[in-house]
């Protein structure tokens, strides 16, 4: 009997443990010939998550709970449960039932079809903010034209991948990882469902504007070299526009005898774009070194307080 593991990551979805839960396990019920399991990833929340965690896990041995020492994101969070799955294929949702569980079994028909990643793609979110809606425009338009991985917009972390992609997944070592860029980036057999995210019940957004700007970032420095290839491009452009500025400098004074420049004229042009060309250059260097300062760096990218219900 092949086995599919539910992975969810929680942080502070006390409430929202048991809804989530109810619903995928009902849902599980309808196939007889199949093993389902689930594991949550306590991302160290402060409410009674863990609590709420662990006696779901007492009372139901198929469901294993990995709880983390502090809060390290939800990026870390899925990649821990990977690490920790060995199922025949994973169901990725948020606890916050904004993944909607009725649209699983859509899931599991597209993989029974020989689909080795299905992607929840989002067609619209329930009273969704302009402010992030038009971020999330310009994001999947800015990332499209810089990276060689396409991105499909509106696609989400709700998804189901098969064992192999698992298997791939596993390889990763990058602690600066996006995991829906991953997935976009590892190939395989791929096709979407779609959904509409209706509105959280219980707790509020995890991510904030601050998160979700430091995961666009992470994004374009992990998926692209063009933020640094474009300190090349500008120096060409500076260098082209201050090269026809200085040779209109130099007619105006001795092929015209106009004089309308003062000799620090031309030192201030000078001066303005090359600091202008090395503070760019400089800013986007950080970028990339503060990633390979990371990775040098070779800290474990999560730590486990507490396994429920592992035979290890």
């Amino acid at each position: 009997m092949k086995t599919i593991t539910f992975l969810i990551p929680i942080h502070n979805e006390e409430k929202n443990i048991p809804l989530v839960y109810e619903k995928t396990s009902g849902i599980s019920e309808k196939y007889k010939s199949y093993h389902f399991e689930w594991l949550f990833i306590d991302d160290g929340s402060t409410d009674k998550s863990s609590e709420v965690l662990s006696k779901l896990a007492y009372s139901n041995k198929d469901v294993k709970v990995l709880e983390f020492t502090r809060n390290f994101g939800k990026e870390i969070a899925l990649t821990a449960g990977v690490h920790h799955i060995n199922s025949d294929a994973v169901i990725i949702m948020d606890a916050d039932l904004q993944h909607p569980p009725d649209k699983i079994p859509d899931f599991i028909k597209q993989w029974e079809e020989d689909h080795d990643i299905v992607l929840g793609k989002r067609k619209k979110i329930e009273n969704r903010s302009p402010v992030k809606k038009l971020g999330s425009y310009f994001f999947y338009k800015i990332i499209n034209r810089i990276s060689d991985t396409e991105m499909k917009p509106g696609t989400t972390d709700f998804m189901l991948i098969d064992n192999k992609v698992l298997s791939s997944l596993k390889s990763f070592t990058e602690r600066n990882r996006i995991f829906r860029g991953l997935v976009d980036w590892i190939g395989f057999n791929k096709t979407y469902v779609e959904f509409e995210a209706p509105d959280r019940l219980y707790g509020s957004e995890q991510y904030s504007m601050k998160k979700l700007i430091q995961l666009a970032i992470n994004s374009f420095t992990s998926f692209s070299l063009f933020p640094l290839k474009i300190t090349g491009y500008f120096g060409i452009f500076i260098s082209s526009f201050s090269g026809l500025l200085l040779l209109y400098m130099l007619a105006d004074k001795f092929i015209l005898n106009l004089n309308n420049f003062r000799p620090i004229a031309y030192v201030a042009v000078s001066n303005v774009f090359l600091i202008g060309v090395v503070m760019i250059a400089l800013g986007l260097i950080a970028l990339y070194i503060g990633n390979i300062h990371v990775e040098v760096v070779n800290r474990p990218i999560y730590i486990v307080k507490n396994k429920r219900n592992f035979e290890d």
